[in-house]
């Protein structure tokens, strides 16, 4: 197996890939040729199909396929050619080469989430969120499974659940600064702001859009969940509900980044910046540990737009 971490330009390579995407398009010319995404636990990368023959086997989205190919350079970043492609058979690789992990173990960061659940006083906010995070046992492992993301952050098995934890702690932060605000709200929006995901997202190996996904968005599938669930709690103040309920709508914080409405409480606030600063620095943690360049930037990062610098001159995963 030869991981993505450690391809070089000129490398020659005959390995197993998780093909992530799959598209048939067609040049100038009006050839045929195919652009996949592959993908193993160390990263992603483009590859490039530019003659569909015999020697590319049948395989699909979703497949492992072992390719021959070799890497080059193209607009500052690596990618394959391939020259021979088949589906992989059983036995050849193993299935935890493929798929990232958080780096903390999922068990463990399980642990602090129900440490945060402990912590909430108000009964009717714990019991809602115990509903998600505690007591559903196949919610709880598919949490501990699940990616935040298709691909932005997070994008990897237990990533949710890392993301949710994060997200928490973050928002404690800001309440040590400002103290007035809700310290049961912050762990409750925290812990079940991304809860839509587990609907929006299918279950890895694809963590591709679900229809619910695609239709409505985790935003709206999480308010729904959330306050049909509150709905059923007797001990629950409305009003808390509510607010929660404000949270999870509001934690893009703004309307042209999906939230149907922005935060118009100090909780509500605390959690859009909170889940803003996870996301990003993820970003760009993800970004440099990724990056398949030599030298002291990384290549041309496009959706944050800039490079990034990476002290120690080199790629950080050789």
């Amino acid at each position: 197996m030869t991981f993505i971490k450690d391809l070089q330009d000129g490398s020659h390579i005959v390995s197993h890939y998780f093909c992530k995407d799959k598209q048939q398009l067609m040049t100038k010319n009006g050839k045929d040729y195919l652009k996949l995404t592959l993908e193993d636990k160390t990263g992603v990368i483009n590859a490039m199909v530019w003659d569909i023959g015999p020697q590319i086997g049948s395989f699909e989205k979703g497949d492992i396929i072992k390719i021959d190919a070799k890497a080059s350079v193209y607009n500052d970043a690596l990618q394959l050619t391939v020259s021979r492609l088949r589906r992989s058979q059983p036995g050849e690789y193993q299935i935890s080469d493929f798929f990232r992990t958080s780096r903390e173990d999922s068990e463990s960061i399980y642990q602090r989430l129900l440490m945060l659940v402990d912590s909430i006083s108000d009964p009717g906010l714990k019991k809602l969120v115990r509903f998600f995070c505690v007591d559903n046992e196949k919610m709880v492992e598919r949490l501990k499974q699940h990616p935040a993301a298709k691909n932005i952050h997070h994008g990897y098995m237990g990533g949710l659940l890392e993301h949710m934890v994060s997200v928490t702690g973050l928002a404690l932060a800001l309440k040590q600064q400002y103290i007035d605000l809700d310290r049961d709200l912050l762990v409750a929006g925290g812990l079940l702001h991304d809860i839509g995901k587990l609907v929006e997202l299918e279950p890895l190996p694809m963590g591709d859009y679900s229809n619910p996904g695609r239709f409505l968005g985790h935003i709206s599938i999480g308010f729904q969940m959330v306050h049909e669930a509150g709905q059923k709690i007797p001990e629950l103040d409305p009003a808390k509900l509510m607010q929660l309920e404000h949270m999870i709508l509001s934690h893009h914080g703004e309307r042209e980044y999906g939230s149907p409405v922005v935060p118009i409480t100090k909780e509500a606030m605390a959690l859009h910046l909170a889940d803003y600063s996870d996301s990003k620095m993820k970003q760009v943690e993800e970004a440099i540990e990724s990056d398949l360049t030599d030298g002291e930037w990384t290549s041309y990062n496009r959706p944050l737009e800039r490079y990034f610098y990476k002290p120690d001159g080199k790629n950080e995963n050789r």
